[in-house]
């Protein structure tokens, strides 16, 4: 390949700010516009978001990143209803096709792009806040790398040919590593890949993804959807764990009461069953925002990302501390109708006592 290759570095940020936000209100209070999922005429109807979530243009930023150097980028937030925001970071590049791993492997320690995106959030956040509810701005972030080259010659030779002679240079992109890569690894990094014609190309690893495309604005929707996804689950399962660990604090001490009585039971059964809600209620809003059922070009992008960042395992540990949080919440309430129980047939005993001893006195 001779000459520069141009494109677009996108660097998406997703972060948690709260419970839910009523995005009608978010729309009085600030102005923006619903972004709904944009297509091309090979995307099915069906696919949309549910309910559209809100875009706002964030200010404008000034990067000094590794081989780009000085660059000024583009921003755009997006708002979900289930408390989920995505920042897509908008990087122009024009490089040597040999300066690429040395630019993905600098990103990887790039922390400058995530305080960047929370810096211009803040303002947002703030003006939004009344919007949403049980606002708290978590700790967790996930980051996500997109390097968006335009299909074809002269600069980049057809999909296939690239896959085949560049695997070594396309593997570095998605791993975000400067030097090279065993052949086992080059063949992992590339594995999961995407052509709908012979120019595009969709790779995807872990830390990052290589689109060679143009007009794919679905595509880069669904990647960023994606890795809001993974931050839900993985802030989903932190607070379960958390919470799990306050309401064994709660039922432990009752093992060892001796005033089992059913107002003791009455705080940890609740603590629990609002745990039990609400998690069910986390797992299945971010999921059902944005449903990709079938074999379409779309669909595939959806499933190949979900592979490359085990949603399915984060799932299946969300559902395993559910399933925790039900059996005790089941043995609780056991204890609690049980003790229940015993005190009723004391309270007969002494009635029948109090009787026998009333007759005993009359006589």
């Amino acid at each position: 390949m001779d000459g520069n290759l141009t494109g677009m570095l996108h660097a998406y940020v997703a972060f948690d700010w709260g419970d839910e936000i009523d995005l009608d209100h978010a729309k009085r209070l600030v102005r923006s516009e619903e972004h709904p999922f944009l297509r091309r005429p090979r995307t099915p109807s069906s696919f949309a978001y549910r309910p559209a979530p809100l875009y706002f243009v964030l200010d404008e930023m000034q990067l000094n990143l590794p081989e780009i150097g000085h660059v000024k980028a583009t921003a755009e937030a997006t708002v979900f209803d289930f408390g989920g925001v995505s920042v897509d970071v908008n990087i122009p590049f024009d490089l040597k096709q040999d300066r690429f791993p040395s630019l993905a492997g600098r990103l990887a320690d790039q922390d400058q792009l995530v305080q960047a995106a929370t810096d211009l959030l803040t303002p947002l956040h703030r003006e939004l806040l009344p919007s949403i509810r049980y606002p708290l701005w978590s700790s967790f972030n996930e980051d996500y790398f997109v390097f968006h080259f335009p299909p074809g010659p002269p600069l980049l030779p057809p999909a296939d040919m690239l896959r085949q002679e560049g695997a070594g240079w396309l593997a570095g992109l998605v791993r975000m590593e400067s030097g090279p890569l065993s052949d086992e690894e080059v063949a992992e990094a590339i594995r999961l890949h995407l052509s709908y014609s012979p120019e595009d190309l969709f790779i995807a690893d872990w830390a990052a993804a290589v689109l060679i495309d143009r007009d794919c604005d679905e595509t880069l929707q669904t990647i960023e959807f994606v890795n809001l996804l993974l931050l839900e689950y993985r802030h989903l399962d932190e607070r379960l764990d958390t919470r799990l660990t306050a309401a064994y604090k709660l039922i432990h001490p009752l093992a060892r009461s001796w005033l089992p009585l059913w107002h003791t039971h009455h705080r940890p059964l609740r603590s629990l069953g609002e745990l039990k809600m609400e998690a069910n209620s986390m797992i299945e809003r971010p999921v059902n925002v944005l449903k990709l059922l079938g074999d379409q070009y779309i669909a595939r992008v959806h499933s190949l990302l979900s592979r490359r960042f085990h949603l399915e395992e984060w799932e299946q540990s969300i559902r395993r501390s559910l399933e925790i949080v039900e059996g005790v919440y089941a043995v609780v309430s056991d204890q609690a109708a049980s003790w229940r129980t015993e005190l009723l047939e004391i309270i007969v005993i002494l009635l029948i006592l109090f009787e026998i001893v009333m007759a005993l006195f009359r006589h």
